[in-house]
């Protein structure tokens, strides 16, 4: 199963405030530890929303807003992409993050659909697969 977890944005985050070196050497400990447990698909820190932009949807319309936005605590600061047993096996690992803030914060964990999980026509799930494998040969994984 294949789990995200989510580092929510923070006043500091969204203010562009970089992680100090202390942070930075804990953050890559941890990451190092994902790594040699196997678990780490990715995993990235995300710029604040000042610099990104949302695309609204309503029918063929689309229309864009530029950030920053204004509700941090909904706000995305950064991700991992495990690939772990099992919810509760994504949460001990979750504990062990360390605080990427230093005060107050949380990490969201959800689990990523897989093609089984949609009771799909063989003919998506095959096209889905094509895709996955052609994804890996671009990244020259496959």
């Amino acid at each position: 199963m294949r789990f995200m977890v989510i580092v929510k944005a923070t006043k500091d985050s969204e203010a562009g405030t970089m992680p100090s070196d202390e942070e930075l050497r804990a953050m890559g400990e941890f990451n190092e530890e994902l790594v040699k447990a196997g678990v780490l698909l990715a995993g990235e820190g995300l710029h604040p929303s000042a610099k990104g932009a949302r695309v609204y949807f309503s029918g063929d319309q689309r229309t864009v807003v530029d950030g920053p936005f204004a509700e941090t605590k909904e706000l995305i600061a950064g991700y991992w992409l495990l690939e772990l047993k099992s919810l509760e096996e994504a949460i001990e690992w979750v504990k062990r993050v360390p605080n990427p803030t230093g005060e107050e914060s949380q990490i969201e964990i959800r689990q990523v659909f897989s093609p089984e999980d949609f009771a799909a026509p063989q003919d998506v799930l095959d096209k889905e697969q094509e895709l996955r494998q052609q994804v890996a040969a671009q990244r020259g994984e496959g």
